[in-house]
């Protein structure tokens, strides 16, 4: 005779069981969302080091932003994304990590105030979106690129409300820029105005004045379409 317990696990790892889980996990992101403000949401890589430039912009771009009132999002991890909370805390404003369980790298770094745990990423990939005005890309890897372009194709689609998506080091992005031109507006794959919804910059301060041009109260909980 089968247990109930067992019966009881056994339901509780089924697809239809995780439902309840992935729900909980809106659940609990949006309440704990809701109250943020304008956002931006900063990315970029788990693998710089404090001494880098790229940290030391994210953190005074962060702090910038925060004393304006602007609440910074990361996913809560290391280096750029510590950079940027610490920034931000520094700032005196509210530093978002949307923390994802990972077998490494990404421990929730000490500077964030509004902590929020995930475990499905398309879930925390929501929250970047819905709750923020704008996003800015510092150099990363394949996850920063990940949510580059998922950003940039739910604007494209018309799924968000378009927002500023800023990539901040000319010399890092030139070489992808050159190939979204070279090879998908030339064969046609993408358009100049789809193109243009990239914005590349090196300077913090052009990154904050063009990011506070955009940033506002967000309306009916955030940019993303129902």
């Amino acid at each position: 005779m089968v247990s109930s317990r067992y019966l009881i696990d056994d339901f509780t790892h089924q697809d239809t069981w995780r439902l309840f889980r992935i729900l909980s996990e809106f659940v609990d992101g949006f309440e704990a969302m809701s109250q943020v403000g304008p956002a931006v949401s900063i990315f970029g890589s788990a693998r710089t080091r404090s001494r880098n430039r790229h940290y030391v912009a994210a953190r005074t771009l962060a702090r910038k932003l925060a004393t304006r009132g602007v609440t910074v999002i990361t996913g809560g991890g290391p280096e750029i994304m510590e950079a940027a909370n610490r920034g931000a805390a520094e700032g005196g404003g509210v530093s978002v990590g949307l923390n994802i369980e990972l077998p490494e790298e990404q421990e929730l770094n000490r500077y964030v105030n509004l902590p929020i745990a995930f475990r499905y990423f398309f879930v925390r990939k929501v929250m970047f979106v819905k709750y923020a005005q704008a996003l800015v890309i510092l150099p990363g890897g394949f996850g920063t690129l990940d949510e580059l372009f998922e950003a940039v194709t739910l604007v494209q689609t018309k799924r968000i409300k378009p927002f500023p998506i800023v990539l901040f080091d000319r010399a890092y992005w030139s070489g992808l820029m050159d190939w979204l031109k070279e090879r998908l507006l030339e064969d046609g794959m993408v358009n100049q105005r789809e193109l243009s919804l990239l914005r590349v910059m090196d300077d913090v301060d052009e990154v904050v004045s063009f990011v506070l041009r955009h940033v506002g109260p967000i309306k009916d909980g955030g940019g993303l379409a129902g």
